[in-house]
Order: structure tokens, then C-alpha cells, then sequence
């Protein structure tokens, strides 16, 4: 353990973390691409790119573009697939002694089922549910603005793998609090939010959508302040640990969410501009403990003064 991360050491769940900042699905690769940039084994995990049971080729058309303090995207979950990901990129992506945990979409809760028994493997330290996803069963409702349904995906994945199985919420929904609640009392060890806000952006001068797809999700530091407040929310509903993400781009960033309630946060858009961003918020994260003589991220966590 480098000797500045003394103070971040953590425990998520049961997996023992250097320090309490992780990278965001989608932004990171599988984390080898960021080897020449971060120190890998010093992020509290790694959570790999979006994973699907059969290998898909994404969406056609403008897939990213830029916005005012952030980006959108509608990458589609291009990825090669859990067997691809078993048989080829776990085995090489061990080697960095890092926590990987694997971000799995379905169409249906069995299928979630399916993948979280497949990545039930040495290697992995935990599944991420990404429920921004049509329920083919029923109509194509996405899981995550459901409670019902999230609440499906959770007990399948929870059936069928002895790993920390975290629910990424979607912040597309009236209320996030009760899909909190939900995912909690379907057996969810962890919290991570939010997911992208969707959004759109039209081109004036073709007088069309600019992403292939029309619309995409909304990413980035201007989405901080919608995250901040979710993850203070939601935090004051349940008592499982939450990993907050949503625009964070320095450690003074990271500070408001531990504040808010998150036990760990996770850098995302911020990736892109910066590939080495996590260390430098490593490095903010232990200095600003260190000068307010506090002895753990821990203590950090919650202690928003409202009063």
C-alpha cells in the first residue's frame, strides 16, 4: 500500500480497498488502458466496461459529443461478451492487483441471473447491476424506473453469486429514494448513483439530433449538483454503503459526496479529460484529512452539517 493511503484504507461491502475511489463503468476501459497513467492498485476498484451476455456492436452514428460542462453519449454497451471477458481480459487484467468489479446489463432478471452466476469467479470482487435497461418481458420498461423490477434483478443476481452484488441506480425516475429502498430490501449490498441523466442535443445547421441514437446520457460536472443531492437522499433511507458518482473532476468534489453520505466514489467523464485524475484526488483526499487531523476516510462519511 503506497504510504499516503493509509488514511483512505476502507471496506466496502467486505472488499478491503486502498482507497475509496473507483473508476465509473464506461469511462475506464478495462482499466490496462489507464496503466501508463494510474496506479491501479491503488484504486479501490476498477469497474470494467458495461458487460452483456453475447458480444454487441453498439450503436451506429455520432456515438459522443461534447456539452457545456460535461458530454453525452449513447455508446450502445459495445462490448465482446462474458465469455470473451472470462476467457481473455480477466486472466490479463489480473496482473494490475486491482479490484475488478463488472458492470452486467440483461433484457431480462433471468438473464442477470445468468451472467452473475458466470462471473461467480476468482478475479472478480463484485457485480454491478446496470438497470438502465428495457425489460423484454414487459413491455420494455426499464428496470431502473421500477422498483418492482430493479427489485427482480437483484434477487436473481443475489440467488445465483456469492459476490457483493451492487445496484447502479438511474436517476431518470420521480423518485430515487424509493428505488433505494427497494434494492435494499431485495438483498443489494451496495448503492452506487447516480447512472447518466438523459439528454439530447440537436445540431442547428442540419437541423437533426447529433447522436445516432437522438438521445444519450448526460454526463460530466454538470451533473453534480443532481447526484450530490440523490446520494444525500438516498443515504438518509438506508444503511447499506453507497458509492457516489455523478460529475466528480478533484478531490474537493469527492469531499462533498463523502460528506453527503457515500462510503466511496466513483470518477467517470473526468477520466476522458484527465487520465490521471483519480491519483490526484487520491492525493487531495489524504492531505485534507491530514490537515483536519482525522485518522480514516471513515470519519468523513455522513457529517454534512445542516444545523
Amino acid at each position: 500500500m503506497n504510504p499516503r493511503d493509509v488514511r483512505l484504507h476502507t471496506n466496502l461491502a467486505g472488499i478491503e480497498m486502498n482507497t475509496p475511489v473507483l473508476t465509473a463503468s464506461g469511462t475506464f476501459g478495462f482499466g490496462e488502458e489507464f496503466a501508463e497513467f494510474v496506479d491501479l492498485s491503488r484504486l479501490g476498484g476498477v469497474m470494467v466496461k458495461g458487460t452483456t451476455l453475447k458480444p454487441r456492436r453498439g450503436n451506429d452514428g455520432v456515438r459522443i459529443t461534447e456539452t457545456p460542462m460535461g458530454m453525452l453519449n449513447c455508446i450502445g454497451l459495445e462490448n465482446p461478451g462474458v465469455n470473451i471477458f472470462l476467457k481473455d481480459i480477466l486472466p490479463r487484467i489480473q496482473q494490475y492487483g486491482m479490484n475488478v468489479i463488472v458492470n452486467i446489463s440483461g433484457n431480462t432478471a433471468e438473464e442477470y441471473g445468468v451472467l452473475a452466476e458466470m462471473l461467480d469467479v476468482p478475479g472478480v470482487a463484485a457485480i454491478e447491476l446496470n438497470v438502465s435497461c428495457p425489460n423484454v418481458k414487459e413491455g420494455g420498461i426499464v428496470f431502473g424506473t421500477d422498483p418492482k423490477a430493479a427489485a427482480a434483478v437483484v434477487r436473481e443476481a443475489k440467488k445465483r453469486t456469492k459476490k457483493p452484488v451492487i445496484l447502479k441506480l438511474s436517476p431518470n425516475v420521480t423518485d430515487i429514494v424509493e428505488m433505494a429502498k427497494a434494492a435494499e430490501d431485495a438483498g443489494a449490498d451496495v448503492l452506487s448513483l447516480i447512472n447518466t441523466l438523459m439528454g439530447m442535443e440537436i445540431d442547428i445547421h442540419t437541423c437533426r439530433p447529433t447522436l445516432g441514437n437522438i438521445t444519450g446520457g448526460l454526463s460530466g460536472p454538470c451533473v453534480k449538483p443532481v447526484a450530490l443531492r440523490m446520494v444525500w437522499q438516498v443515504a438518509q433511507a438506508v444503511r447499506i454503503p453507497i458509492i457516489g458518482m455523478g460529475g466528480i473532476s478533484c478531490w474537493e468534489d469527492a469531499v462533498e459526496f463523502f460528506l453527503a453520505g457515500a462510503s466511496a466514489v466513483a470518477v467517470g467523464t473526468a477520466n476522458f479529460v484527465d487520465p490521471s485524475v483519480t491519483m490526484k484526488i487520491c492525493d487531495g483526499l489524504d492531505d485534507y484529512l491530514s490537515c483536519r487531523h482525522m485518522e480514516s476516510i471513515r470519519d468523513l462519511v455522513g457529517k454534512v452539517q445542516l444545523g
